[in-house]
């Protein structure tokens, strides 16, 4: 709105305003005394446009981002830890008991122990929140003394842990539930429900799938890839809570496809096969992201572009995706996740 109001443009409407009996050139008093004047007003100007991006959803951002959707009673996910499970034995390598509220380190992070699973398995949780507790793997060593234990281990992620929402994802959120209002129970309804839980990325509701009454809803990660088992029962537990009386409510994991890709490059010079090939899988787990409950299908000539798009990739010849050269179908409940890529030269 005020991008016309440059410095020249407001220092040119000031000095037309002046009489054409006085020296208006520049060096002059006239010019000296205005153009310090413009300067302040063309940097006003700058300002005011920003302010003004500022009270809409669409181009709003951090704090200010918070407050535009917490009048509609949208707040943006705080920071989780991730919940892991840890595995322990004792000296006759057999599963062992260790003490609820126990605390053990794995690649300078702490993880406490929450909740039994079986004999010697156990849920834990990461004491720093954010996606860090996600990564690790391999031995745990006991903080404090535990008697009789001789070794444990931190294998599978239960929960995965998830950083403080993004302003995208914020966004994206808020203004699904401003363009598709919630009534009762509606798909809107469902689907906002279950984003709300920290963790979710994105969800699908099919509503009658079982019959009247019935509905389903199909969740991935905020990495859009199928949910954990731990998450599932997160947002099931939520929508029990604040679904309509008479709902029957099934969430489950999308299932997830794997992408399989086979080419032949031709390398540009100082680069690797490695080194492309790793570039690729990156390019391509961003795509798939970008397609699960998106598209119905997986683009053939999307990943051909991928291809010629990475760095070193010169050209490409017999490209493959799953083993055809066409397009891959997804099911209604399916979500794309990168399987084996297989680059020669």
């Amino acid at each position: 709105m005020y991008e016309s109001q440059s410095y020249d443009v407001i220092l040119k409407r000031m000095l037309d305003r002046v009489p054409i009996t006085l020296d208006k050139r520049e060096g002059s008093v006239v010019y000296d005394a205005l153009a310090p004047a413009a300067a302040e007003l063309a940097q006003m100007y700058i300002e005011l446009d920003g302010t003004l991006r500022l009270g809409f959803g669409e181009t709003t951002s951090g704090v200010y981002l918070d407050r535009r959707t917490s009048d509609r009673g949208v707040t943006r996910k705080p920071a989780s830890p991730a919940l892991r499970k840890g595995m322990f034995w004792n000296g006759g390598n057999q599963p062992f008991d260790v003490p609820i509220g126990s605390r053990y380190s794995c690649e300078q992070l702490n993880f406490v122990v929450k909740a039994r699973l079986t004999a010697g398995q156990y849920e834990l949780e990461c004491e720093a929140v954010g996606e860090s507790g996600n990564s690790v793997f391999g031995v745990l060593l006991p903080i404090d003394y535990v008697a009789g234990l001789a070794c444990a281990e931190l294998t599978d992620v239960l929960l995965p842990g998830e950083d403080t929402e993004s302003d995208d994802q914020l966004r994206i959120r808020f203004l699904q539930k401003v363009r598709e209002p919630g009534t009762s129970g509606n798909v809107a309804d469902y689907r906002r429900w279950a984003t709300e839980a920290v963790g979710v990325g994105a969800a699908k509701v099919v509503p009658l799938w079982d019959g009247p009454g019935t509905v389903k809803v199909v969740i991935v990660d905020t990495e859009r890839q199928p949910a954990t088992p731990s998450l599932v029962s997160d947002v099931a537990a939520h929508i029990e809570e604040v679904r309509p009386i008479g709902a029957a409510v099934t969430v489950v994991s999308a299932i997830g496809l794997a992408v399989e890709v086979a080419a032949t490059v031709t390398l540009a010079s100082g680069y690797s096969l490695q080194m492309v090939q790793d570039s690729f899988i990156q390019l391509l787990e961003a795509y798939l992201r970008e397609t699960a409950f998106e598209l119905t299908y997986v683009s053939y000539a999307r990943i051909g572009t991928l291809l010629i798009g990475t760095s070193g990739v010169l050209d490409y010849t017999g490209l493959t995706v799953n083993g055809s050269t066409g397009n891959v179908a997804l099911q209604s409940e399916e979500v794309p996740v990168v399987g084996a890529v297989n680059l020669g030269v």
